[in-house]
């Protein structure tokens, strides 16, 4: 089922809204009938003349089809005023003073429309599986990074799962990510990044092989607890495997053995105060030179789809094509300029 984030509206804000659209309609009718009253009769007066106040009693019982006829259209003009305005504006009268039965099945349409809007104007769609903690930390990443919380969608089988991507902006399926039709109405098969972070290695495997199913170009990148399940999540067809319990583990021997590198590491990892691990494009004045010459601090260079350590001799002079991998301010200073961020020619776009 998809949960789309609820649209929260004070109870009074509807009821204000339905008397004063009410009201509207009331007023242009009278408006209508009262600037043509020379084209009704009032069969009561013996003048047959139609003032405001007639206009008043005319439009209420016409706009309740009580309709007692003493006060009618007489002119061509009147007469199709009557059927091409006032009876739209009849329906809609009746349909604010039923509006209690009807607002059930205009919500429900409305959802319709909204979920179909949605998948319209889905652009690079990420879907994660599970929102626990790291899930969360994942969306909470791709969204400072520029992601947009319309694109992320979550899939979980749990309600207090549920409010929290809804209090968060995010859109829900609810079910169980290891099946089939879940994943196919999380939009899996056009999705461009998958994240599966379940708190169960032998969930998490069979998720990756029906994503990798449904979708064989996506990007999977999958948790684990335990390290011995890497491989199978590997063959599971996950390109990047992270193995919660080891780094946390790491984190914490680094922390206790040295508490300086501990708070480095735990900084990195942490978005938007002090360093950000970061990848970026080559810059065209960057072609040729060596990975420990540009003013970033490169830890690695992406070439062909493989990953070289910054000392690696294959990478000793940056090649056009080449991505960057770097440790930066997570702000920029004064003292410390983050190239690749002021709109300088990428070396991919030189011609």
């Amino acid at each position: 089922m998809i949960a789309l984030p609820d649209r929260v509206r004070s109870p009074w804000w509807e009821l204000g809204r339905r008397l004063l659209l009410a009201l509207a309609i009331l007023t242009g009718t009278v408006l209508l009938v009262y600037l043509d009253n020379e084209g009704y009769i009032d069969g009561n007066d013996p003048t047959g003349e139609v003032d405001l106040s007639d206009s008043i009693y005319y439009t209420t019982v016409t706009l309740s089809t009580t309709g007692y006829g003493d006060i009618a259209p007489v002119s061509e003009a009147a007469r199709l005023v009557n059927a091409f305005l006032i009876t739209p504006a009849r329906i809609a009268f009746l349909v604010l003073l039923i509006g209690t039965t009807l607002e059930v099945l205009a919500s429900q349409g409305r959802e319709l429309f909204r979920i179909a809007r949605w998948r319209r104007s889905m652009g690079q769609r990420v879907v994660v599986v599970g929102y626990g903690t790291k899930g969360r930390s994942a969306v909470d990443t791709l969204v400072n990074n520029g992601q947009s919380r319309d694109s992320i969608v979550i899939v979980d089988p749990n309600p207090a799962a549920k409010q929290d991507a809804h209090d968060d902006g995010l859109t829900v399926i609810i079910g169980d990510a290891t099946r089939r039709q879940v994943l196919r109405q999380a939009g899996v098969a056009e999705a461009d990044q998958v994240i599966i972070t379940t708190d169960r290695d032998d969930s998490n495997v069979l998720a990756t092989l029906t994503v990798r199913q449904l979708n064989p170009d996506a990007w999977i990148v999958a948790s684990v607890r335990e390290h011995e399940n890497v491989p199978l999540m590997r063959q599971s067809g996950a390109n990047s495997v992270i193995t919660s319990s080891d780094a946390v583990g790491r984190l914490l021997g680094l922390s206790s053995m040295s508490p300086m590198l501990g708070s480095v590491m735990e900084d990195l990892l942490t978005y938007g105060e002090g360093l950000e691990v970061a990848e970026r494009d080559l810059l065209v004045t960057e072609v040729g030179k060596q990975p420990q010459q540009l003013p970033d601090q490169v830890i690695a260079v992406v070439r062909d789809e493989k990953v070289y350590r910054y000392f690696d001799p294959v990478v000793t002079q940056l090649a056009r094509g080449d991505r960057l991998i770097v440790v930066r301010p997570a702000k920029e200073l004064p003292w410390a300029p983050r190239p690749g961020t002021h709109g300088e020619e990428s070396a991919d776009e030189q011609d």
